[in-house]
């Protein structure tokens, strides 16, 4: 009785290597276990029992060494700052969830690990590791111990690796097509009305010429097939794939049957149309998903503006896609750096959190590099461009910010269940179509057989939802309302209450009416700008703006205090402005009818800036849309001046909420989610990033310079925020497009069966009617979007 490895399932022969009374079916296998075991990660083989890749007994020896020289490292390591460095890998051996499960548990196998998260589809994971801790060399050494062998090549590091797997489709459709047309030509006779009159030496020479011409087509055109049912029947797991091979090997022993016995020609036109028609709609779906390709779609439009300076010492706003190598950049409090770069200017502590994982910030002096993705925390730094601007760097690093628990989507359980019975019952349907026609005709039984096997496919279910929400972001983003990924979708459907923060996100960022309470000087004036330049918080640009006149000085100590103020030492005096609790020491007594921002220089009051806020247009119509359908709620930082004409506009004073610290508003947020609410943060992503990080759906308001934060899900312009009802409203036309494809893909499969369970179908218009079915699924989700789209979104 042969015994299946518990590592890989493998058969282990008669001898089994055994470890604990279980067979192994090598040495390599039984390692691998016994590591995973060790270190308490069983749950590798509860995912999906047997996943293990079959290990090659191979010492690593001095195989990886090359990978300590210095000049290879610095060309493979994405990130490489004191004891931290980040790389990615691409692992053609991922293949299943527990390869998932396992490749982001590394750091239970080596504590030098940091964190490690994979991109399935494209089988590579990054990995954040303390070099100090664990080499680069020893990291690849751990993956090829469990069998994960990074496939490294230092030419290919920055081309597409899908190149040669398309050229191989389009050989694999070349060889296809050949071998139809030429079986076609053999089987023409049996094509007319007494063909079958044919002499018998033709017949046989045709039949033996179109079974060496369907060699290659089963054995070459049609292997992925073969390995991907065989995989799943290795793993216990029935897929899509399993039903096509059992047709085209029922197509080929038949045919080669009839051929061989002299009964008939056989099949193989149907066979080789077959391969030919399905893999040219493999390659179209293929294209087409590229084309969609939603991660690259963000490369081309996500809109990310910097600071540059210019050659006359002003600043101007550029997109992030118009950012040259020798650009000098001005880098605030919080912002993100966009490429690698040189300081040129100023003091520089970057955080390296949204790259890394690790918070701690780095303390970086003029001249030194700092790497795309780091955060500045402290005064404002210039920075010079050293490196090629990567558009997807701070995309990559939005998407890879995925600590929050996200809802599973219903949707794509949904065509998971359905997916996985449905190959099962197909099976069943064909076995049962095969047997009833077997008494009555044998050559219509194949046709019954494998039509049903060929026509019955869920690919169209499953491309459903991408293509429909993935037209959805695409709509949202030219109407300048970005998306972190599909899900995002999802979630505004579900969402019930919408809670908003003030300043910056229902108030104008550059409409402030403002004037000073007090008397200042003009080198007063110029200590004022020097320090509120520093800070991205909308009071600090509305003061900045008033004071364009004023010249700039250079600052020593700076510090902002979220919810309460700035502080710093310029020309020896030390400024702060902000609050009343931090200027003065006390909260306002009285109620206020205005924001207030007081100054302090060397101690002594100045005054303050008195600034009424301009709220954005078309606020009230917002309000009043939201309102009868969503649970609405105001969390504001400052004091409750504003609180009657707020009132007013929302309608009820009950949600409405003052001098919020960021820590309040988190609270907030985490206690609406324990009723059972499922909430929209609306912010401008600086004092509330951890509201946003905190709620089902954070949507960050940016107005002029877009204020990126991974915290976030969602980005909205200024200038659209009036819309943003029609946007949420439009994910569940969405929603309602996906459910009128499921119910075509299910008609389609009922009536394509009722066809091909009579055996009046052929293989080869089956084969064109699979692809054509998800083709015109695509179409219609793309389509309708699109058209939706012209006329509720503006």
């Amino acid at each position: 009785m042969s015994q299946a490895c518990v590592h890989c399932g493998e058969d282990c022969g008669k001898a089994p290597v055994l470890y604990k009374d279980l067979p192994f079916c090598c040495n390599g296998c039984k390692t691998v276990y016994q590591l995973l075991n060790e270190k308490e990660l069983g749950s590798y083989y509860s995912i999906m029992p047997m996943a293990g890749i079959k290990v090659e007994e191979e010492s690593a020896g001095e195989k990886y060494a090359w990978l300590d020289l210095e000049e290879i490292k610095n060309k493979l390591l994405e990130f490489n700052e004191g004891t931290i460095s980040k790389v990615t890998f691409f692992i053609p051996a991922i293949h299943c969830a527990s390869c998932l499960w396992l490749l982001e548990n590394l750091h239970q196998l080596n504590p030098g690990v940091m964190a490690s998260q994979v991109n399935f589809p494209k089988k590579e994971v990054s990995i954040s590791f303390k070099n100090d801790q664990i080499s680069l060399r020893k990291l690849v050494e751990l993956l090829a111990a469990i069998h994960y062998i990074p496939e490294i090549s230092l030419k290919d590091i920055d081309k597409k690796k899908d190149t040669s797997s398309n050229r191989k489709v389009l050989l694999k459709i070349g060889i296809a097509g050949f071998s139809f047309m030429n079986t076609m030509m053999y089987n023409f006779p049996d094509y007319l009305p007494g063909g079958e009159l044919i002499e018998q030496e033709f017949r046989s020479l045709f039949g033996i010429l179109s079974f060496l011409l369907a060699l290659p087509v089963v054995f070459y055109c049609s292997n992925d097939y073969f390995l991907s049912a065989y995989k799943g029947l290795k793993h216990k797991v029935i897929n899509i794939d399993l039903p096509i091979a059992l047709g085209i090997i029922t197509l080929f022993l038949q045919s080669s049957y009839e051929v061989f016995s002299g009964s008939g020609i056989g099949f193989f036109d149907s066979l080789s149309g077959l391969l030919f028609f399905m893999l040219i709609g493999k390659w179209y779906q293929n294209k087409t998903y590229q084309a969609l390709s939603f991660e690259r779609d963000y490369k081309s439009y996500f809109p990310v503006a910097v600071n540059k300076i210019m050659s006359d010492g002003s600043e101007q706003s550029i997109p992030l896609s118009d950012l040259q190598q020798g650009d000098i950049l001005l880098i605030r409090n919080k912002e993100i750096i966009p490429a690698d770069a040189r300081i040129v200017s100023g003091q520089a502590n970057i955080d390296y959190s949204f790259v890394t994982g690790e918070a701690m910030p780095v303390s970086k002096k003029i001249g030194d590099t700092v790497f795309g993705g780091g955060k500045q925390a402290g005064s404002a730094i210039q920075i010079e461009i050293i490196k090629e601007v990567k558009q997807n760097l701070l995309t990559q690093l939005w998407n890879q910010n995925q600590e929050k628990n996200q809802a599973q989507s219903v949707l794509n359980s949904l065509v998971n269940r359905v997916s996985k019975y449905f190959t099962v019952v197909i099976i069943l349907i064909a076995l049962v179509a095969m047997i009833y026609w077997l008494n009555v005709d044998k050559r219509l039984a194949i046709y019954a057989f494998t039509s049903v096997l060929i026509i019955a496919c869920p690919c169209a279910l499953a491309l459903t939802v991408p293509f429909t929400f993935g037209n959805t972001m695409r709509q949202f983003g030219k109407r300048e309302f970005y998306l972190k990924n599909t899900q995002v979708i999802e979630d505004l459907y579900r969402a019930d209450t919408i809670v908003f923060d003030k300043t910056g996100t229902i108030t104008m960022s550059k409409a402030f009416q403002l004037s000073f309470e007090g008397s200042l000087s003009d080198e007063e004036e110029a200590l004022i700008k020097s320090l509120a330049r520093h800070s991205t918080h909308p009071l600090s640009k509305a003061i900045v703006t008033h004071l364009a006149d004023a010249p700039v000085h250079e600052t020593h100590e700076f510090k902002e205090l979220e919810g309460m103020g700035l502080s710093a030492l310029i020309r020896e005096q030390r400024v702060i402005m902000g609050s009343a609790a931090m200027v003065l020491g006390e909260k306002h007594s009285r109620e206020l009818t205005e924001s207030r921002v007081y100054v302090s220089i060397a101690g002594k009051y100045k005054g303050y800036y008195r600034l009424e806020n301009t709220y954005k247009e078309g606020l009230g119509k917002l309000i009043e849309e939201l309102s009868g359908r969503y649970e609405l709620h105001l969390l504001s930082g400052d004091n409750d001046s504003e609180k009657a004409v707020l009132s007013r506009i929302f309608g009820s004073g009950t949600n409405l909420h003052f001098n919020q610290s960021p820590t309040d508003k988190l609270e907030y947020i985490r206690n609406l989610k324990k009723e059972g609410k499922t909430v929209i943060m609306i912010g401008d992503g600086l004092n509330d990033a951890g509201a946003l990080h905190e709620s089902h759906t954070g949507i960050t308001i940016a107005d002029d310079v877009y204020q990126f934060s991974p915290a976030c899900e969602a980005i909205l312009s200024g200038r659209q925020f009036k819309n943003l009802f029609s946007y949420i409203r439009f994910t569940h036309k969405s929603l309602r497009i996906v459910h009128i494809s499921f119910g075509i893909s299910f008609l389609y499969n009922i009536v394509g069966l009722s066809f091909a369970v009579q055996g009046i179908l052929s293989p080869i218009v089956a084969a064109i009617l699979m692809p054509v079915s998800s083709v015109s699924v695509v179409a219609f989700a793309s389509l309708s979007v699109n058209w939706l789209a012209k006329r509720h979104l503006k």
